[in-house]
Order: structure tokens, then sequence, then C-alpha cells
């Protein structure tokens, strides 16, 4: 089947306007993560409720994501889009204006469905845009804006927050979303659906259900003390249930809301595994480098979006490299490189002490950046790049929804890494800090450990000590997380050119 493409100027200002979507709905998977001491303060928030704020858009983002496919494929892909910029516009309008935490959480989970389209709908449209000669580039210009967007938002977010208040991390959207919404109501082109096409609500319960309550068990679980409550117990076992009965609906029934197919594609699978993994390593450290610069080392809101701005330098670089070479390096090295290099800034990291300056994030934040910049243009290109173009819309939501989930999990996951060593950490800590330990009497020669202003200092200082090495502990995790993401290049198998998704739909 031959395919018409757009002309070269109404192809660039489409692809501005697609961009802009896309990065408005990736910077509010961050943005809000350097605000949340001002959000927490004004909704008089525990420290625990306060995370809601970001893991209930991630977690609605991802559990949504599937539908997309759906949706595109039977109302329209133009209509689908603009129908999600228009809702996200106006949830974030929502969440700007919430008086509380119960009222900015159900905004954001409103704020994540509305926006679940928006990212892999803008790939698909690029890739169906583009002839195949020019999908790396296209990949390379989807990629700034998807890496560009949790990696700027910090700044912005500090800025904002700063300078006018919390709310406009939300109301900036706004503009935004108008622009976007008129130029692509002008330039896309319309991408009929098929009205015989149905939907299958019971797959879609079943996967929403399950990804819902996994999310619940991993954000839950430490407050709960895991599997000592029922409520953790419940969740377990509702997520077990709900994947299995999935799973086994999808492989009997005729049209099942996940086609089977997409799973017969090895590189399809393996490229949304590592997609979890680079999920896991952009979003986590992002959630946990706000609260340790400002908690442990004091900064001003406006000096961690700054520390944490460079990151987009390495972003911009290593973009740029990558639209020049990834037609001609095999893009399974350049994912092995990409995830090296993120393994390697998670390691830096993990060297820091409560005496690291500022540069030791700023250069670990570049390297970061670049790393994942390289992961992501090739690694997009290799997981459509053997796939018919008939399962592309399901294929991205897909792909999406995993890397989306992994974000989640991964922030999740270590802070409850966090809470347990810093208590584990404190505990040890304080065995010995007694007045009888010479080590103890080395240190501080004359501490007095019967006046209460001198404990209370001391006391301070240990918990302070035991955060540290919790963070320092976090970050080396995440660095064994990239070497084991970067041990599954070697299951990718490189595609022959003759392999273009359109070529294989062709043939059929």
């Amino acid at each position: 089947m031959n395919q018409i493409y757009l002309p070269l100027a109404q192809r660039r200002l489409m692809t501005f306007f697609v961009m802009a979507s896309a990065i408005m709905n990736q910077i509010d998977t961050t943005i809000a993560n350097v605000a949340l001491p001002h959000i927490q303060g004004s909704t008089s928030a525990s420290r625990e409720q306060i995370t809601w704020v970001l893991t209930s858009y991630i977690v609605a983002l991802a559990i949504f994501t599937p539908l997309t496919g759906w949706l595109a494929g039977r109302f329209g892909r133009k209509r689908v889009v603009l129908t999600s910029i228009f809702l996200f516009t106006l949830t974030s309008g929502l969440c700007g204006a919430a008086t509380n935490l119960d009222e900015l959480i159900i905004f954001r989970v409103l704020q994540g469905m509305s926006g679940a389209a928006l990212v892999p709908m803008s790939q698909a449209t690029l890739l169906d845009a583009y002839p195949p000669e020019e999908h790396g580039s296209a990949m390379a210009i989807f990629g700034l804006a998807a890496i560009t967007g949790p990696l700027v938002g910090p700044l912005a977010g500090g800025w904002l927050t700063e300078h006018m208040s919390w709310r406009w991390c939300f109301f900036i959207n706004l503009p935004i979303g108008v622009m976007a919404w008129v130029g692509l109501m002008a330039t896309m082109p319309d991408f009929p659906g098929q009205k015989g096409v149905k939907l299958d609500f019971f797959g879609f319960v079943l996967l929403a259900v399950g990804i819902g309550a996994l999310q619940l068990l991993f954000d839950r679980g430490q407050v709960q003390d895991w599997f000592s409550s029922t409520e953790i117990w419940i969740e377990a076992v509702l997520a077990g249930c709900a994947f299995y009965l999935f799973i086994v609906h999808s492989l009997t029934k005729k049209h099942p809301f996940v086609s089977p197919a997409v799973f017969m594609d090895r590189n399809f699978v393996v490229c949304s595994i590592v997609g979890f993994f680079l999920g896991v390593l952009i979003y986590s450290p992002m959630s946990l480098l706000p609260e340790m610069l400002t908690n442990l080392f004091g900064y001003p809101i406006m000096d961690v979006g700054l520390a944490l701005a460079p990151r987009g330098l390495g972003v911009l670089v290593a973009m740029l490299i990558m639209g020049r070479v990834i037609n001609r390096i095999d893009p399974r090295i350049l994912i092995g490189i990409g995830m090296l290099l993120a393994a390697f800034s998670m390691w830096h990291l993990s060297h820091m002490t409560l005496q690291s300056s500022s540069w030791i994030v700023i250069t670990t934040g570049v390297i970061q950046g670049m790393g994942s910049s390289s992961i992501f243009v090739p690694l997009s290109m290799m997981t459509f790049s053997t796939l018919p173009a008939h399962l592309r819309n399901e294929g991205a939501a897909l792909n999406t929804l995993l890397r989306s989930y992994g974000g989640a999990a991964g922030i999740a996951l270590v802070q409850v890494l966090i809470f347990r060593n810093e208590a584990k950490v404190q505990s040890r800590l304080t065995e010995g800090l007694r007045p009888d330990n010479p080590v103890v009497q080395s240190a501080l020669p004359g501490m007095d450990f019967s006046a209460p202003t001198s404990v209370a200092g001391l006391q301070h200082e240990l918990v302070r000590q035991a955060t540290m090495v919790a963070y320092v502990d976090a970050y080396w995790a995440l660095s064994i997380v990239g070497l084991l993401a970067c041990a599954m290049v070697f299951l990718l198998r490189r595609p022959r050119r003759s392999e273009a998704p359109e070529e294989a739909l062709a043939a059929e």
C-alpha cells in the first residue's frame, strides 16, 4: 500500500505542535517534584500522602495508555489527540485551582487519564508522517520531547514555585495546550478509524485493576508493614488474579484488548522491557534528588531546579548526535552505551557525602541526560522496526505503558528502600553512640551526654548521616538496574533494512 507523505512545511509545523503536546504531558510527570514541600504545607499533607501527587498521575497515565490504541483505531487518531489535549489542558487548570489534597489527587488522576494518548499517538503520528529512511531523525525529534519533559520539569517547577506559586506548575499548561490544539487542528492529517472496531472492555478492566492494585501495594506497603497487613494481602491477591485472568482472557478471546500478536515480535518484547528499566532510571532519581538537596543540603527551591537543569544539556547534545549517527551505527551498540552511561551516573551519585558540592549532581545529571537520550532514540527504532504497521497503535500504547509504569514503580520502590535503610542505619549508628565508646570520646571530646541540647544536636546529625547512607544505597541499586538492562541488549536482533514496518505490512 503506497502512502502519501505530507508536504515538508506542513510536516515541520505538525511536528512542532506534536512535540509541544508531548512535552506538556511529560513535564507534568516531574514538574511538581521540587514544589512538593510547598504543596505539602499548603494542603497540610503528611510525607506519605504527598507522594500521591506524583504517583497518582503516573499510574493513571500507565493504566489508560493501552486504551489509546483502541480509541485511535475506533474514532481516528486526530480526534483522539485533539480531545486529549483539550481535556488535559482543562484538568491542568483544575489541578492548579485545587483547594485541598483530595481534590488535587483526583484532578491529577483525571489529568493522567486525559493525557495518556498524547505520547503514544504523537510517536505513531511521526512514524506515519515521515518516510522510512527518515524514521531515525523523526524518533530523535520525538525523543527530545519524551526525554526533555521529565528533565526540564524540576527547573520549571522550581522557578514557577519560587517566583509565583506551586499552582503555576499546572497553570503553565493552559497556553501550551491551547497552542497545540489549534496547531494540530490545522496541520495534522486525519487518520480515520474503523467503525467495526470493538473494545474488549473486560480485558481493559482486568489490566487496569492489576496495574492499580500492584501500584497500591508498592505505595502502601511500607506504611502498612507489608504482608503483616490485610490490606496488602488483598492488593497482592487482587493484582495476581487480575493479571492471570488478563493473560488467559487475551489468549482465548478472538479480539482481545491487547493482541497477543505484538508479543510474537522479539524485538518489541525486549525493547519494551528495556523501556521499563529506562522509566525506572529516568523517574526514580528525579524523585530522590530534589528532596535530598532540600532536606539534607538545605538548598533553596530555585537552586534545586538549577542543579537539576543541566540534564537538559546532556539530552540536547545526545539528541543532536543521535540524529546523525542513528543510521550508521548498530542501534544495539547505542542502547548499550546509553545504559552504561545511565548506570555510571547512578554509581557516581552513590559516592556522595554530606560534604559534596552541587557539581556532582550537575555532572551526573549531564551524563544521565546523555545516557537516557542515547537509549531512547535507537530503542524507539528497534521497538517498531519489525512490528507490522497495523499493530503500531497497540505497540506504541503498550511501550509507553511499560515505560510510564517503570517510573511509577521505581519511585515507590526507591522510597521504600530509603525508608527501610534509613531506619536500619540509624539503629546501627545509635548502638555505637555511647559515652564509653572510645571512638565517640575521640571524635567528640568533652561531649556532655546529659545536656538535652547536645543530645538533640547529636541526634539530628545522626539522622542526617543515616538518611545520606540510605540515598547512597538507593543510587547504587539504580546503577545495578542499569547494568542488568544493558545485558538485555544481547537479546535484540538487528533488523534488516527490508524489514521496515511498511514493507512488512505490504508483504502481508
